[in-house]
Parts: C-alpha cells; structure tokens; sequence
C-alpha cells in the first residue's frame, strides 16, 4: 500500500527537532547529523503507524431469533352445525270434539300443566254420567247377588237346597262382581276422555301460534295438531365428523361422546352467532353416532349446550369448534420460521457459538400462526424468525432484534 506524506510535515518536524537542539555545540559533527536523521526517521514512523488503517472487523448477515415454545396445545375442529331445542312436543287433540277455547298468548313462556285450549266437553260429560248410572246399577246387582248367595249356603248345608242352587247363586254373585269391576273401568275411561277435553302443556316452554281456530273440529276425525312447545333452556347442536377425524381421534385415544374420568379434558364445543361473535357457554359432547353415513362418510356428533337467555333458536345454523385433542408440553414454532421444499420442512437453529444448523423437522397440527413440532427440535434450542432467506448450513451470524433485521433489509 503506497503512503503518501507531505514533505511540508516532515521539514517542519525536523525544524522543530533542530531548534531543540540549536544552540548545542556539537563535539562530532558526523555524529550528530545522525542522530538528526534518526530522529527524522523515528518521526516518519510515527506517522506511518498513526495513518495505518485500522483492520476491518467481518460483517455477519443478522438476524432475529427467538426461542422454541413449550406448552399445551389444544387442537380444535371447525363444522357446520345446526341448532335443535332438548324438547320439542306437538300439542295434539286426543279426543274429537269442536275446539272451543284458547287459553294461551302465542309466542309465550308457558309452565307445565297449564290450560292451553277447550274441546266442548258435553259429550263426554254425559258418557261420564252414564257410566256412574251403569256402576251404581251393577252394585245394586251385586248385592243382592251376595244375598242370595248368603241365603242359599246355608240352606244347603242343612239339605234344604240342591247343590244347583248353590251353584247358580254363587255364579251370579261373581258374575256381578264383574259387571261392578267392568262399570268402574268404562266410568274411568270415560272420565279420562272427558280430562282430554281440557288440554294442558305437557312440559314447560315457548309455545307456538295456534294450528286450529275457534270453532274447527278436533281430535281424530279432524284436525289433531293444536300447537308446538319448545323447550330451549338446554339446546343440542348437532353436527357431522369425518371418518377422517374419527381415526385421529382413535390414534390420541380420544373417544369422541365418551366422558373419561381420569383425563384432564373432555371434548367440548364452543359456537359462533350470526354476528360471528362467540356464545359465552361451552356444550358437551355426549352422543357420537357409532356408524357412518356411506353416503356422506361422515357420522353425526350431538352436544348439550345451556340457553338460559334463550339467545340460541332452533332451527338456527352456527359454526362449531370441538375440542379434538391437548397436547402437553408441545414444542410450538411460528409458521413465518418454516422453510418448506420437496425434501421436507425445515428451520434455521442458532447455535451458542452464533452458528445455524439446517435442521428438518416433523410438523404436527397447526394453529394459527403456529405450528407444533412432532420431532427435530429441542425444548432449549433458538429458532431463527426473520433474517433466513440468504442463510445455509454453518454460516455465522449476528442475533439482533426485528427492526434491525427489517432495516437492513
């Protein structure tokens, strides 16, 4: 490397040193013009090392990295799904007779036993009289059945009468024995119609409008449909699964409408509104169907869901999240740190000594930006983020934060 210095400097340094020394008589004058010239050459070489560049320290592409993630995981499944009332029952006229009364608000909350309509009841009322009529009858017939049975024992026994005699007084006593039982069983019948006529809500819930009006013949003969109740407290989303997700679930040991004791978790659901806003409750899978559908190839998944509000309406399509899986102590990795190519996938590995390691890894299931790694990563190893697109295996590199490593690029 050529060095350049200024003559000016190098006369103006030697000037200095003369007028240091001006005034000294010097003994050998050979002598001293040497040392005048070592002390010129001692300054020249001050100059050269202060000017000397210094050495330029390595540039090592930085990047950011972050350390691997241990934690539980939970793996969820997204469907369709459709909301149904726990019970829906139909309010139908078990008796035929013109409808009469509606004692009810339609839309409404109801209680169980509640009057809801009036079927004329003067039929029944009359076929309840007459059956009263026909047991008092066949009491009346009973004893004196029974009299002339007590009658005849002991006529008999003293010879006074055949044993026909007796025979046909103890027949006729048991035989009104069963008229009696025959009549209390037409007059109960008969007061169960009439009851019929009075019809009450079976459970508690919303009631429907009214199917029949005032004055339309019901029952049997006519029309039985009177209204529909609904009992939304509880709802129940079903649901379908695949086989796919069947055999998964079967692979972890998870048996999907199966509650296990000794587990720490349960499949559960959580769903989604119309304004896709999610339902504060969760609801519990209890009922998975044991056969798939070969039409579908999937298999129908039941869970109970609490609607104290009555926010959730039958009929109602949602979207539904079932917990499939926890894995525990996962080691999760962002997916912005995958690279992946036809051998497989991989990420970059920051060594203490700021080496990376190319280092393929297994991938498990992913969530949302996340990804869990079945096999390939430690627990303490750091992962390189952002920063790796011009890296390869052995490089050196230096770990910095998220803006430098934007700034840079």
């Amino acid at each position: 490397m050529q060095i350049n210095i200024p003559t000016e400097r190098i006369t103006r340094t030697g000037n200095r040193i003369a007028s240091k020394v001006k005034g000294i008589k010097p003994s050998h004058p050979k002598r001293f013009k040497y040392i005048i010239f070592a002390i010129v050459l001692i300054a020249i070489a001050l100059i050269v090392i202060l000017k000397w560049p210094k050495p330029i320290p390595p540039v090592y592409p930085k990047v950011e990295a972050e350390p691997v993630v241990v934690r539980d995981v939970e793996i969820y499944g997204e469907y369709a799904g459709k909301i149904k009332a726990k019970q829906d029952v139909e309010v139908r006229a078990r008796v035929e007779g013109y409808l009469e009364e509606m004692h009810f608000e339609e839309g409404r909350y109801i209680k169980k036993n509640d009057i809801l309509f009036t079927i004329d009841p003067k039929l029944y009322k009359a076929r309840v009289e007459k059956a009263k009529a026909q047991l008092n009858k066949n009491k009346a017939l009973e004893q004196k059945a029974e009299r002339d049975l007590a009658r005849i024992k002991p006529l008999y026994e003293q010879n006074a009468a055949s044993r026909l005699d007796l025979d046909n007084a103890t027949a006729a006593y048991e035989s009104a024995k069963a008229e009696v039982v025959m009549s209390e069983a037409d007059l109960t019948q008969a007061e169960i119609a009439l009851s019929y006529t009075t019809v009450r809500s079976p459970i508690s819930g919303f009631i429907s409008e009214s199917s029949a009006d005032i004055g339309t013949l019901v029952g049997p003969g006519g029309k039985s449909l009177l209204a529909t109740i609904v009992n939304s407290d509880t709802v129940q989303v079903n649901f379908s699964m695949t086989g796919l997700d069947y055999l998964r679930s079967k692979e972890r040991n998870v048996n999907i409408g199966q509650k296990i004791e000794e587990r720490k978790w349960n499949p559960y659901i959580t769903i989604t509104l119309a304004d896709n806003s999610e339902y504060p409750f969760i609801g519990m899978v209890d009922f998975a169907d044991p056969q798939v559908d070969p039409n579908t190839g999937t298999f129908s998944v039941r869970a109970e869901m609490p609607n104290p509000d009555h926010i959730l309406l039958p009929g109602q399509l949602t979207k539904v999240r079932l917990l499939l899986d926890v894995r525990e102590n996962a080691i999760v990795v962002p997916t912005k740190a995958l690279v992946i190519e036809k051998g497989g996938a991989f990420v970059f590995v920051v060594r203490k000594d700021n080496i990376v390691e190319k280092r393929f890894i297994e991938l498990g299931p992913e969530i949302l930006n996340n990804v869990v790694v079945e096999r390939g990563l430690g627990e303490d190893e750091m992962i390189i983020v952002e920063g790796f697109h011009k890296l390869s295996h052995g490089m050196q590199v230096e770990v910095v934060n998220s803006t430098q490593v934007k700034d840079e690029e």
